[in-house]
Protein backbone atom coordinates (compact mmCIF):
# COMPACT_ATOMS: atom_id res chain seq x y z
CA UNK A 1 0.00 0.00 0.00
CA UNK A 2 1.57 3.05 -0.70
CA UNK A 3 2.18 5.90 1.63
CA UNK A 4 -0.11 9.52 1.23
CA UNK A 5 2.74 11.49 3.16
CA UNK A 6 6.10 9.49 3.90
CA UNK A 7 9.07 9.13 1.41
CA UNK A 8 12.09 7.25 1.42
CA UNK A 9 13.03 8.97 4.48
CA UNK A 10 10.20 10.24 6.26
CA UNK A 11 8.51 13.55 5.52
CA UNK A 12 10.29 16.36 3.72
CA UNK A 13 9.81 20.15 1.49
CA UNK A 14 9.85 24.03 1.38
CA UNK A 15 8.70 25.13 4.40
CA UNK A 16 5.19 27.00 4.33
CA UNK A 17 4.61 24.44 1.55
CA UNK A 18 1.30 21.64 2.54
CA UNK A 19 2.89 19.18 4.65
CA UNK A 20 5.98 21.19 5.75
CA UNK A 21 3.82 23.39 8.26
CA UNK A 22 3.11 24.27 11.68
CA UNK A 23 -0.58 23.02 11.70
CA UNK A 24 0.33 20.02 9.73
CA UNK A 25 3.18 19.20 12.35
CA UNK A 26 0.65 19.81 15.34
CA UNK A 27 -1.36 17.00 13.95
CA UNK A 28 1.48 14.69 12.74
CA UNK A 29 3.21 15.14 16.43
CA UNK A 30 -0.37 13.79 17.64
CA UNK A 31 -0.64 10.68 15.14
CA UNK A 32 2.87 10.03 16.23
CA UNK A 33 1.75 9.91 19.86
CA UNK A 34 -1.71 7.99 19.33
CA UNK A 35 0.38 5.39 17.61
CA UNK A 36 3.14 5.23 20.55
CA UNK A 37 0.60 5.73 23.37
CA UNK A 38 -1.61 2.32 21.45
CA UNK A 39 1.89 0.49 21.82
CA UNK A 40 2.63 1.39 25.36
CA UNK A 41 3.80 4.32 27.86
CA UNK A 42 7.09 5.47 27.09
CA UNK A 43 8.92 8.79 25.74
CA UNK A 44 9.83 10.12 22.72
CA UNK A 45 12.88 11.97 21.64
CA UNK A 46 13.07 15.28 19.38
CA UNK A 47 16.29 16.68 17.69
CA UNK A 48 16.80 19.10 15.10
CA UNK A 49 19.54 20.77 12.42
CA UNK A 50 20.44 24.39 13.04
CA UNK A 51 17.71 25.67 10.22
CA UNK A 52 15.34 28.51 11.65
CA UNK A 53 11.95 26.43 10.66
CA UNK A 54 13.46 23.77 13.63
CA UNK A 55 11.90 26.33 16.55
CA UNK A 56 8.26 26.13 15.11
CA UNK A 57 8.11 22.32 14.18
CA UNK A 58 10.10 21.37 17.79
CA UNK A 59 6.82 22.98 19.59
CA UNK A 60 4.19 21.88 17.15
CA UNK A 61 5.29 18.22 17.18
CA UNK A 62 5.71 18.84 21.36
CA UNK A 63 1.90 20.01 21.38
CA UNK A 64 0.99 17.03 19.42
CA UNK A 65 2.59 14.98 21.67
CA UNK A 66 1.46 16.02 24.50
CA UNK A 67 -2.15 16.17 23.45
CA UNK A 68 -1.53 12.44 22.85
CA UNK A 69 -0.07 11.74 26.32
CA UNK A 70 3.22 11.05 24.97
CA UNK A 71 6.32 12.93 27.37
CA UNK A 72 8.79 14.64 24.87
CA UNK A 73 12.55 14.60 25.72
CA UNK A 74 14.27 17.77 23.73
CA UNK A 75 17.68 17.45 22.47
CA UNK A 76 18.31 20.46 20.65
CA UNK A 77 20.01 20.77 18.14
CA UNK A 78 21.68 17.53 17.39
CA UNK A 79 23.36 15.26 14.65
CA UNK A 80 20.13 12.91 12.46
CA UNK A 81 22.71 9.39 13.57
CA UNK A 82 23.20 11.04 17.11
CA UNK A 83 18.91 11.21 17.71
CA UNK A 84 19.44 7.50 16.42
CA UNK A 85 22.06 6.38 19.38
CA UNK A 86 20.64 8.54 21.94
CA UNK A 87 16.49 6.74 20.78
CA UNK A 88 18.68 3.17 21.34
CA UNK A 89 20.62 4.15 24.53
CA UNK A 90 17.86 6.21 26.32
CA UNK A 91 15.55 3.38 25.66
CA UNK A 92 13.28 5.90 24.32
CA UNK A 93 9.88 5.08 22.05
CA UNK A 94 10.89 6.97 19.22
CA UNK A 95 12.89 9.85 17.95
CA UNK A 96 12.09 12.43 15.69
CA UNK A 97 14.56 14.62 13.34
CA UNK A 98 13.55 17.72 12.21
CA UNK A 99 15.78 17.77 9.34
CA UNK A 100 15.78 18.34 5.42
CA UNK A 101 19.75 16.96 6.02
CA UNK A 102 21.93 18.76 3.04
CA UNK A 103 19.11 21.20 1.70
CA UNK A 104 18.78 24.67 2.16
CA UNK A 105 17.71 26.69 5.04
CA UNK A 106 14.11 27.16 3.62
CA UNK A 107 13.10 23.26 3.42
CA UNK A 108 12.67 21.06 6.19
CA UNK A 109 11.25 17.34 6.89
CA UNK A 110 10.51 14.81 9.78
CA UNK A 111 11.92 11.43 9.87
CA UNK A 112 11.76 9.03 12.37
CA UNK A 113 14.12 5.95 14.40
CA UNK A 114 12.63 3.21 16.40
CA UNK A 115 13.74 2.53 19.66
CA UNK A 116 16.45 0.21 18.24
CA UNK A 117 17.72 3.33 16.01
CA UNK A 118 16.39 2.05 12.93
CA UNK A 119 14.29 3.94 10.19
CA UNK A 120 11.04 2.93 11.30
CA UNK A 121 9.10 -0.23 9.94
CA UNK A 122 6.45 0.33 7.27
CA UNK A 123 3.39 -0.73 9.25
CA UNK A 124 4.46 1.95 11.98
CA UNK A 125 4.51 4.98 8.93
CA UNK A 126 0.94 3.61 7.60
CA UNK A 127 -0.50 3.75 11.14
CA UNK A 128 0.56 6.91 11.36
CA UNK A 129 -0.91 7.98 8.35
CA UNK A 130 -3.96 6.76 9.31
CA UNK A 131 -4.66 8.82 12.50
CA UNK A 132 -2.84 12.04 10.78
CA UNK A 133 -6.69 11.71 8.68
CA UNK A 134 -8.55 11.82 11.90
CA UNK A 135 -9.67 14.72 14.09
CA UNK A 136 -7.59 15.69 16.84
CA UNK A 137 -8.75 14.14 20.16
CA UNK A 138 -6.84 15.58 23.43
CA UNK A 139 -6.41 13.21 26.26
CA UNK A 140 -7.73 14.06 30.15
CA UNK A 141 -5.64 16.74 31.81
CA UNK A 142 -3.95 14.66 34.24
CA UNK A 143 -3.25 12.46 31.28
CA UNK A 144 -1.40 14.56 29.23
CA UNK A 145 2.10 14.26 28.05
CA UNK A 146 5.30 16.78 29.58
CA UNK A 147 8.49 17.84 28.32
CA UNK A 148 12.14 18.28 29.62
CA UNK A 149 15.59 19.10 28.28
CA UNK A 150 17.83 16.21 27.30
CA UNK A 151 20.99 18.53 29.41
CA UNK A 152 24.07 16.34 28.41
CA UNK A 153 22.88 15.07 24.86
CA UNK A 154 26.16 15.96 22.74
CA UNK A 155 28.64 14.76 25.83
CA UNK A 156 27.16 11.24 25.72
CA UNK A 157 27.25 11.58 21.65
CA UNK A 158 30.93 12.28 21.93
CA UNK A 159 31.75 9.61 24.02
CA UNK A 160 29.86 7.25 21.68
CA UNK A 161 32.04 8.04 18.49
CA UNK A 162 34.85 7.95 20.66
CA UNK A 163 34.28 4.62 21.42
CA UNK A 164 33.88 3.79 17.48
CA UNK A 165 37.74 3.28 17.40
CA UNK A 166 40.37 1.88 19.62
CA UNK A 167 41.22 3.18 23.07
CA UNK A 168 44.79 3.57 22.22
CA UNK A 169 44.48 5.75 18.98
CA UNK A 170 46.06 8.81 19.06
CA UNK A 171 45.59 11.82 16.63
CA UNK A 172 48.48 13.97 18.10
CA UNK A 173 50.23 15.43 15.59
CA UNK A 174 47.61 15.73 12.91
CA UNK A 175 46.56 18.70 11.69
CA UNK A 176 42.40 18.77 10.09
CA UNK A 177 40.26 20.96 9.45
CA UNK A 178 36.14 20.39 9.77
CA UNK A 179 33.75 22.12 8.25
CA UNK A 180 30.12 21.43 10.09
CA UNK A 181 28.15 23.16 6.98
CA UNK A 182 26.96 25.53 10.21
CA UNK A 183 24.70 22.41 10.57
CA UNK A 184 23.58 20.25 14.11
CA UNK A 185 27.59 18.82 14.50
CA UNK A 186 29.20 22.27 14.97
CA UNK A 187 28.96 21.73 18.59
CA UNK A 188 30.16 17.83 18.21
CA UNK A 189 32.40 17.11 15.33
CA UNK A 190 35.20 19.52 16.83
CA UNK A 191 35.28 18.40 20.15
CA UNK A 192 35.79 14.73 19.08
CA UNK A 193 38.27 15.45 17.27
CA UNK A 194 40.32 17.69 19.31
CA UNK A 195 39.54 15.34 22.51
CA UNK A 196 41.47 12.30 20.33
CA UNK A 197 44.27 14.58 19.96
CA UNK A 198 43.76 16.37 16.90
CA UNK A 199 45.44 19.80 15.83
CA UNK A 200 41.64 21.20 14.61
CA UNK A 201 40.37 24.51 12.46
CA UNK A 202 36.87 24.78 12.42
CA UNK A 203 34.76 26.34 9.85
CA UNK A 204 30.95 26.18 9.69
CA UNK A 205 30.86 26.65 13.13
CA UNK A 206 28.45 29.38 13.28
CA UNK A 207 25.20 28.69 12.24
CA UNK A 208 22.14 31.75 12.12
CA UNK A 209 19.44 29.36 11.31
CA UNK A 210 19.70 30.51 7.48
CA UNK A 211 23.11 29.56 6.56
CA UNK A 212 23.07 25.58 6.95
CA UNK A 213 24.80 23.92 4.14
CA UNK A 214 25.09 27.52 2.45
CA UNK A 215 28.88 27.81 0.83
CA UNK A 216 29.83 24.69 2.84
CA UNK A 217 29.78 21.48 3.94
CA UNK A 218 29.96 18.39 2.10
CA UNK A 219 27.87 19.52 -0.38
CA UNK A 220 30.09 22.80 -1.16
CA UNK A 221 33.63 21.89 0.06
CA UNK A 222 35.33 24.31 -1.74
CA UNK A 223 35.54 26.74 1.29
CA UNK A 224 37.28 23.69 2.83
CA UNK A 225 39.87 22.89 0.20
CA UNK A 226 40.66 26.42 0.64
CA UNK A 227 40.78 26.23 4.42
CA UNK A 228 43.16 22.90 3.93
CA UNK A 229 45.60 24.84 2.05
CA UNK A 230 45.89 27.94 3.41
CA UNK A 231 46.23 26.42 6.78
CA UNK A 232 49.02 23.60 5.25
CA UNK A 233 46.42 20.73 6.87
CA UNK A 234 46.59 17.09 6.61
CA UNK A 235 43.28 16.64 5.64
CA UNK A 236 39.89 18.09 5.60
CA UNK A 237 36.75 16.81 6.76
CA UNK A 238 33.37 17.80 5.44
CA UNK A 239 30.14 16.97 7.20
CA UNK A 240 26.32 18.20 5.67
CA UNK A 241 24.15 20.12 7.76
CA UNK A 242 22.45 16.97 9.99
CA UNK A 243 25.63 15.13 10.07
CA UNK A 244 24.86 11.89 8.21
CA UNK A 245 27.15 12.62 4.88
CA UNK A 246 30.83 12.65 4.86
CA UNK A 247 33.04 14.16 2.44
CA UNK A 248 37.19 14.13 2.62
CA UNK A 249 39.73 16.49 1.31
CA UNK A 250 43.39 15.84 1.35
CA UNK A 251 46.52 17.68 1.83
CA UNK A 252 46.48 18.55 -1.99
CA UNK A 253 43.17 19.88 -1.58
CA UNK A 254 41.53 16.71 -3.63
CA UNK A 255 38.25 15.56 -3.04
CA UNK A 256 38.12 12.30 -1.72
CA UNK A 257 34.34 11.05 -1.91
CA UNK A 258 32.07 8.20 -0.69
CA UNK A 259 33.11 5.60 -2.81
CA UNK A 260 37.09 6.16 -2.38
CA UNK A 261 36.35 6.79 1.74
CA UNK A 262 34.32 3.15 1.56
CA UNK A 263 37.23 1.95 -0.11
CA UNK A 264 39.44 2.67 2.30
CA UNK A 265 37.22 1.76 5.18
CA UNK A 266 36.87 -1.63 3.17
CA UNK A 267 41.14 -2.24 2.67
CA UNK A 268 41.63 -1.45 6.35
CA UNK A 269 39.17 -4.26 7.34
CA UNK A 270 40.55 -6.89 4.93
CA UNK A 271 44.02 -6.85 7.01
CA UNK A 272 41.68 -8.17 10.18
CA UNK A 273 39.55 -10.51 8.53
CA UNK A 274 40.27 -13.14 6.01
CA UNK A 275 36.98 -13.44 5.12
CA UNK A 276 34.62 -10.33 4.60
CA UNK A 277 31.13 -9.87 3.69
CA UNK A 278 30.31 -7.98 0.53
CA UNK A 279 30.78 -4.30 0.72
CA UNK A 280 26.97 -2.34 -0.35
CA UNK A 281 27.14 0.44 -2.61
CA UNK A 282 24.24 1.65 -5.35
CA UNK A 283 23.66 1.92 -9.20
CA UNK A 284 25.83 5.10 -8.93
CA UNK A 285 28.63 3.75 -7.57
CA UNK A 286 31.68 4.30 -9.49
CA UNK A 287 33.04 1.19 -11.51
CA UNK A 288 36.56 1.77 -10.31
CA UNK A 289 35.43 0.95 -7.25
CA UNK A 290 33.96 -2.10 -8.06
CA UNK A 291 37.48 -3.06 -9.69
CA UNK A 292 39.25 -2.27 -6.81
CA UNK A 293 37.22 -3.83 -4.31
CA UNK A 294 37.66 -7.52 -6.19
CA UNK A 295 41.71 -6.92 -6.21
CA UNK A 296 40.84 -7.27 -2.33
CA UNK A 297 38.82 -10.20 -2.88
CA UNK A 298 35.59 -8.27 -2.07
CA UNK A 299 32.77 -8.12 -4.07
CA UNK A 300 30.29 -5.02 -4.53
CA UNK A 301 26.34 -5.53 -4.51
CA UNK A 302 24.17 -2.58 -6.03
CA UNK A 303 21.45 -1.15 -4.40
CA UNK A 304 18.69 1.45 -5.54
CA UNK A 305 19.93 4.85 -4.71
CA UNK A 306 19.12 6.20 -1.30
CA UNK A 307 20.46 5.01 2.21
CA UNK A 308 17.62 3.69 3.06
CA UNK A 309 17.82 0.90 0.16
CA UNK A 310 21.30 0.33 0.87
CA UNK A 311 20.36 0.07 4.61
CA UNK A 312 17.95 -2.93 3.81
CA UNK A 313 20.54 -4.62 1.32
CA UNK A 314 23.36 -4.49 4.25
CA UNK A 315 20.68 -6.25 6.13
CA UNK A 316 19.85 -9.15 3.49
CA UNK A 317 23.42 -9.99 3.02
CA UNK A 318 24.78 -9.78 6.64
CA UNK A 319 26.92 -6.93 5.29
CA UNK A 320 28.58 -4.86 7.58
CA UNK A 321 29.73 -1.48 5.34
CA UNK A 322 27.75 0.33 2.68
CA UNK A 323 26.98 3.48 1.43
CA UNK A 324 26.98 6.19 -1.37
CA UNK A 325 29.77 7.96 -3.71
CA UNK A 326 27.26 11.26 -2.05
CA UNK A 327 28.93 10.41 1.12
CA UNK A 328 26.37 8.30 3.26
CA UNK A 329 28.56 5.94 5.08
CA UNK A 330 26.82 3.34 7.26
CA UNK A 331 29.20 1.20 9.53
CA UNK A 332 26.78 -1.10 10.89
CA UNK A 333 29.09 -2.99 13.05
CA UNK A 334 30.11 0.76 14.88
CA UNK A 335 26.08 2.35 15.06
CA UNK A 336 22.85 1.97 12.79
CA UNK A 337 22.52 4.73 10.25
CA UNK A 338 24.96 6.56 8.03
CA UNK A 339 27.22 8.93 10.36
CA UNK A 340 29.69 11.30 9.23
CA UNK A 341 31.50 11.63 12.32
CA UNK A 342 32.04 7.66 12.79
CA UNK A 343 32.73 7.31 9.46
CA UNK A 344 35.35 9.86 9.28
CA UNK A 345 37.08 8.08 12.63
CA UNK A 346 37.12 4.64 10.54
CA UNK A 347 39.17 6.18 8.08
CA UNK A 348 41.38 8.72 10.12
CA UNK A 349 42.19 5.46 12.20
CA UNK A 350 43.65 3.64 9.15
CA UNK A 351 45.72 6.96 8.70
CA UNK A 352 47.41 6.46 12.02
CA UNK A 353 48.02 2.96 12.06
CA UNK A 354 49.61 2.68 8.80
CA UNK A 355 51.18 5.96 8.64
CA UNK A 356 50.01 6.75 5.09
CA UNK A 357 48.15 9.78 4.46
CA UNK A 358 44.61 10.36 3.06
CA UNK A 359 46.03 11.16 -0.49
CA UNK A 360 48.41 8.03 -0.64
CA UNK A 361 45.24 5.46 0.93
CA UNK A 362 42.86 6.45 -2.16
CA UNK A 363 45.14 5.83 -4.72
CA UNK A 364 44.13 1.85 -4.31
CA UNK A 365 41.01 3.23 -6.41
CA UNK A 366 41.23 4.45 -9.68
CA UNK A 367 37.71 6.42 -10.28
CA UNK A 368 36.44 6.34 -13.75
CA UNK A 369 34.80 9.20 -15.54
CA UNK A 370 31.42 9.24 -14.89
CA UNK A 371 29.00 11.29 -17.15
CA UNK A 372 25.43 11.97 -16.10
CA UNK A 373 23.05 13.69 -18.35
CA UNK A 374 19.06 14.49 -16.68
CA UNK A 375 16.67 14.28 -19.99
CA UNK A 376 13.78 16.17 -19.81
CA UNK A 377 10.50 14.27 -20.52
CA UNK A 378 6.80 15.37 -21.03
CA UNK A 379 5.20 12.22 -19.50
CA UNK A 380 6.30 9.05 -17.33
CA UNK A 381 7.89 6.23 -19.00
CA UNK A 382 10.57 3.75 -18.18
CA UNK A 383 12.63 4.12 -21.05
CA UNK A 384 13.97 0.33 -21.00
CA UNK A 385 11.08 -0.56 -22.21
CA UNK A 386 11.17 1.35 -25.45
CA UNK A 387 12.83 -0.58 -28.47
CA UNK A 388 15.15 2.32 -30.13
CA UNK A 389 16.34 2.69 -26.40
CA UNK A 390 17.33 0.04 -25.67
CA UNK A 391 18.94 -1.09 -28.70
CA UNK A 392 21.45 1.89 -28.24
CA UNK A 393 21.56 0.85 -24.84
CA UNK A 394 22.69 -2.55 -25.70
CA UNK A 395 25.32 -1.10 -28.18
CA UNK A 396 27.11 1.30 -26.39
CA UNK A 397 27.52 -1.66 -23.67
CA UNK A 398 29.12 -3.60 -26.03
CA UNK A 399 31.49 -1.07 -27.12
CA UNK A 400 32.49 -0.54 -23.58
CA UNK A 401 32.97 -4.02 -22.69
CA UNK A 402 34.05 -4.85 -18.91
CA UNK A 403 35.55 -1.40 -18.99
CA UNK A 404 32.99 0.90 -18.71
CA UNK A 405 28.73 0.67 -17.90
CA UNK A 406 25.43 2.53 -18.55
CA UNK A 407 22.43 3.18 -16.28
CA UNK A 408 19.32 4.73 -17.22
CA UNK A 409 16.74 5.38 -15.01
CA UNK A 410 13.50 7.45 -14.69
CA UNK A 411 13.69 9.83 -11.67
CA UNK A 412 11.43 9.19 -9.01
CA UNK A 413 10.37 12.46 -7.93
CA UNK A 414 11.03 14.58 -11.47
CA UNK A 415 10.02 14.28 -15.28
CA UNK A 416 13.67 13.04 -16.03
CA UNK A 417 15.61 10.46 -17.36
CA UNK A 418 18.68 10.26 -16.07
CA UNK A 419 21.59 8.81 -18.36
CA UNK A 420 24.40 7.83 -17.33
CA UNK A 421 27.91 6.50 -18.66
CA UNK A 422 31.38 5.55 -17.27
CA UNK A 423 34.58 3.99 -18.64
CA UNK A 424 37.62 4.72 -18.78
CA UNK A 425 37.97 7.05 -21.71
CA UNK A 426 36.54 10.21 -20.98
CA UNK A 427 36.05 11.68 -24.25
CA UNK A 428 34.41 8.27 -25.45
CA UNK A 429 32.12 8.06 -22.23
CA UNK A 430 30.67 11.92 -23.07
CA UNK A 431 30.15 10.97 -26.84
CA UNK A 432 28.33 7.98 -25.81
CA UNK A 433 26.28 9.87 -23.08
CA UNK A 434 25.59 12.50 -25.36
CA UNK A 435 24.16 9.96 -28.03
CA UNK A 436 21.88 8.03 -25.15
CA UNK A 437 20.72 11.48 -24.18
CA UNK A 438 19.72 12.40 -27.81
CA UNK A 439 18.57 8.68 -28.44
CA UNK A 440 15.73 8.91 -25.16
CA UNK A 441 14.71 12.23 -25.90
CA UNK A 442 13.67 11.73 -29.28
CA UNK A 443 12.39 8.16 -28.81
CA UNK A 444 10.04 9.23 -25.88
CA UNK A 445 8.77 12.99 -27.70
CA UNK A 446 8.01 10.64 -30.57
Amino acid sequence: MSKKYFGTDGIRGKVGNYPITADFSLKLGWAIGRVFADEGKNFVLVGKDTRISGYMFESALEAGLSAAGVDTHLLGPMPTPAIAYLTRTLRAQAGIVISASHNPYYDNGVKFFSTQGTKLADELEHKIECYIDKPIVTVDSAKLGKAKRIEDAAGRYIEFCKSTVPSTLSLKGLNIVVDCANGATYHVAPHVLEELGANVTSIGVEPDGLNINHQCGATQPQKLIDTVLKEKADLGIALDGDGDRLIMVDHQGEIVDGDELIFIIAKSRTAENEKQAPIVGTLMSNLGMEHALEKLGLSLIRANVGDRYVLEMLKQHNALLGGEGSGHIICLDKTTTGDGIVAALQVLTEIQQTGHNLHDLKQGMQKYPQILINVKVARKVEPLTIPSIQKAVTAVEKALGQEGRVLLRASGTEPLIRVMVEGMDEKKVNDYAQQLAAVVKNSISA
